[in-house]
């Protein structure tokens, strides 16, 4: 039998798993599995994946099957030899260890926490998108067999357990909990996860009654509003917006530490990186809003229905970025919508200049175009077919295919069943064809969006007119009717030689955006308009924030201490952004508090520990570098960061120790 066709012989149906943690420091999982099929066509073998698992007690039970069982273990799979029968249904069950090097990760088991008010963060968590999850699970790689998981999970007491599905019981061990996770329904093998961790909740529910439990760290409950905010005004508009009921018993969400991406859509349990965990003031310029809409969105785009193969990856990623920006419009309106077409436009176009543009039915497409173009691609499949057609066609494409896999086709037949259009050379043009033509994306949103309109207009005329560099710059700012078009000219290069009338005005602003464009315009600031650069310390945006600190501290150094001293008690976003500067800019600043120098730099140099996130040890790095004091515990955190499991840190860490070479 040829294995990469198992699907077309074998169909798991159901698993029920139960797993026990060993000694975690080694990173040791154990479990016991079984797993219930049915036999499509006679064979004599099925495999389950497994990477680097050992077994025990391999079980079959079936027709005409004997306690003792013919395996093999290769080491990528556990093949079971048998004579099987069609339309049969088998019983496998067997234990299994491993100590997993992917998927299952295990943060902070063998790291001390000690340090004096640094809470301990030890978790567990799973990230089995692609064929991951049998590092940990031995499992079906194959996405297009889809499986009712069942798992029960025992783990110290002390620790919430978080899985797939709902919660039917809780027993209460000595030192133990073991958690019973039922699933009612199938899904692919790589949305299988579990999160420990010490978390509280908050629970809301939705119109429709769907329990929206929210997971927080204890130190974090004033963080759960602006973290969750519009989590149930935007479930409540998917379902209503899609026109089919959430199929999952309820939606969790939980925040970790370190993780791979911004988030995973894991069935019914989003995972999502705990940088996104924010206070009101981070709200304004880094919120979750974005990730938790798309994470939702796959709930029905990727969960439900889920591609047959990496050609149709955008049926996922496309329909997720657009759900989620139908949510976001929802909630902050129509220019922010056609705002974020714009912004994805340019990155579209971007990419065609680095002639790395390709068919969004290519499945080594990039992320640009698997994300954004697919959300465009829908946007303007909307406008063609009409939304009555466009909801339709959805609709019935998501009942029609619902807990199984599918393929372009199964979509845009629907489409073009509710509309009566023909989409044949929508199709060539936007999902097999590899061009990009400008003006098919920006001619829609001159049309749609007065805002881009203008702004486009006066990008044209700052490139076109004849007047000096101050008359256009005037002529910009005068004419510029909207906020975020003014923000927009402080984004020129040529402003940093513009007359400082403009600057002045745009610092009396009362619009977060603008001063803040203005913030991020300058590396040195004026002497005129110091007073007015000064108020930019007392805005409510971190990110303004650091700018203006690091603008006054460069430009004026007669009064570092002055500037210092405002902002000595401000942290930041979850990253320590300002912290962290704050330090570095402290260290090096003449007579400032010399007597705590030295804990200055212990606290700057603790930052790169192992015990903070991926994204604090990097600013710190990143600090320490600058004012190159990256000293003996400095680069011992730096090698170890080498070997961290999350590639981007690990490969900034390997590119920083070869620039200290």
């Amino acid at each position: 039998m040829g294995f990469s066709q198992q699907t077309d012989n074998v169909d798991f149906n159901t698993a029920k798993a139960h797993i026990v943690f060993g000694d975690l420091s080694k990173k040791e999982v154990t479990g016991t599995i079984t797993y219930e099929f049915e036999i499509l066509k006679a064979v004599d073998s099925v495999f389950i994946d497994a990477n680097k698992v050992v077994f025990s007690n391999i079980v079959l039970h079936g027709l005409g099957v004997q306690a003792d069982v013919e395996f093999h273990n290769d080491s990528n799979r556990l093949i079971i030899y048998n004579e099987f029968k069609k339309d049969e249904r088998y019983e496998l069950k067997f234990d299994y260890s491993t100590q997993p090097k992917k998927a299952l990760y295990f943060i902070d088991w063998d790291t001390s926490t000690a340090l004096s008010g640094t809470i301990s963060n030890k978790q567990i968590w799973t990230q089995g998108q692609g064929k991951y999850t049998s590092n940990w699970l031995p499992s079906i790689d194959d996405m297009n067999d889809k499986i009712e998981f069942d798992l029960t999970i025992t783990f110290d007491k002390d620790y919430e357990v978080i899985a797939n599905g709902k919660l039917t019981n809780k027993q209460i061990n000595d030192s133990t909990t073991t958690w019973h996770y039922d699933m009612q329904k199938p899904m692919s093998s790589y949305l299988v996860a579990l999160a420990i961790g010490k978390y509280d909740k908050k629970v809301e529910y939705s119109n429709s009654g769907i329990p929206l439990e929210m997971y927080y760290y204890p130190e974090d409950s004033l963080k759960v509003e602006p973290t969750y905010r519009y989590t149930k005004q935007m479930f409540d508009f998917l379902e209503e917006e899609i026109g089919v009921p959430y199929a999952w018993q309820n939606y969790k969400q939980v925040p970790v530490k370190d993780f791979l991406y911004a988030g995973m859509e894991n069935t019914s349990t989003t995972i999502f990186a705990d940088s996104f965990v924010i206070d009101s003031i981070a709200f304004v310029d880094k919120n979750y809003v974005n990730v938790n809409a798309h994470e939702l969105a796959h709930q029905w785009f990727g969960d439900l229905v889920t591609e047959t193969s990496g050609t149709h990856h955008w049926l996922q990623e496309g329909f997720a970025t657009y759900y989620a920006l139908l949510a976001e419009r929802h909630i902050f309106g129509d220019a922010y919508y056609y705002w974020q077409l714009y912004d994805y436009a340019q990155e579209l176009l971007e990419q065609h200049k680095a002639r790395q543009g390709t068919a969004l039915l290519n499945p080594k497409s990039s992320s640009t175009t698997f994300y954004k173009k697919g959300a465009w691609v829908l946007h303007v499949l909307r406008e063609k077919v009409g939304d009555e057609a466009f909801k339709k066609g959805v609709k019935n494409y998501l009942l029609k295919h619902q807990f199984k896999n599918v393929e372009t086709d199964d979509f845009i037949s629907e489409v073009e069943k509710a509309s009566g259009q023909d989409l044949t050379n929508f199709v060539n043009t936007w999902l097999e064809g590899s061009g990009f033509l400008y003006e098919d994306y920006i001619n829609p949103l001159k049309a749609a969006s007065k805002e881009i309109a203008q702004m486009i207009t006066l990008d044209d005329m700052l490139l076109v007119s004849s007047d000096g560099l101050d008359n256009k710059i005037n002529r910009y700012w005068e004419n510029a009717m909207y906020p975020r078009v003014k923000a927009h000219l402080f984004s020129k290069e040529m402003i940093a030689g513009v007359n400082h009338n403009i600057l002045k005005k745009a610092l009396k602003s009362n619009d977060l955006k603008i001063r803040q464009a203005v913030a991020l315009s300058l590396s040195k600031v004026p002497l005129e308009l110091k007073t007015d650069y000064e108020t930019l310390l007392e805005d409510q945006s971190y990110i303004t924030i650091k700018a203006a600190l690091f603008g006054l501290w460069n430009s004026f150094p007669e009064e570092q201490n002055k500037y210092l001293n405002q902002t000595k008690d401000i942290e930041g976003f979850n990253d320590k952004n300002i912290r962290i500067i704050w330090l570095a800019l402290a260290l090096v600043s003449d007579d400032y508090n010399p007597e705590n120098e030295t804990a200055y730099f212990n606290e700057l140099t603790d930052y790169t520990s192992p015990k903070y996130g991926f994204e604090i040890r990097e600013n710190a790095f990143k600090y320490l570098l600058w004012i190159s004091a990256c000293a003996e515990n400095c680069k011992e955190n730096l090698e170890q960061a080498t070997k961290h499991h999350n590639w981007r840190f690990s490969k900034f860490a390997k590119a920083m120790l070869k620039s200290m070479q």
